[in-house]
């Protein structure tokens, strides 16, 4: 298993609640084919740049172990998930 590192932009309008479910989803997802290290909740911030009309979001950064066929399917849940504006994972060097 490799290590990695996924930061998701979230839409600025979800709430703690909402947020909340998000990261049990994504941990869940997370924890089928591997092992969440860490989850952070890094607050609200402004983006560089308008993305979706939006000139802020709220940034949740996962630190995990996967298994390198398994990223396809979480970033294909990234992608369906509409409150999830930009998303990127990162292997981690070794």
């Amino acid at each position: 298993m490799n290590k990695y590192e996924s930061i998701i932009i979230v839409n600025p309008n979800v709430d703690e609640a909402g947020l909340k479910g998000l990261e049990e989803k994504f941990t869940g997802l997370i924890n089928e084919n591997g092992k969440v290290e860490s989850v952070e909740n890094m607050g609200k911030k402004k983006l560089a740049y308008e993305i979706k009309k939006f000139s802020e979001a709220t940034y949740l950064l996962f630190n995990f172990e996967a298994k390198p066929a398994s990223i396809a399917e979480l970033e294909r849940v990234y992608r369906i998930t509409d409150d999830i504006i930009k998303f990127i994972v990162v292997k981690k060097e070794s």
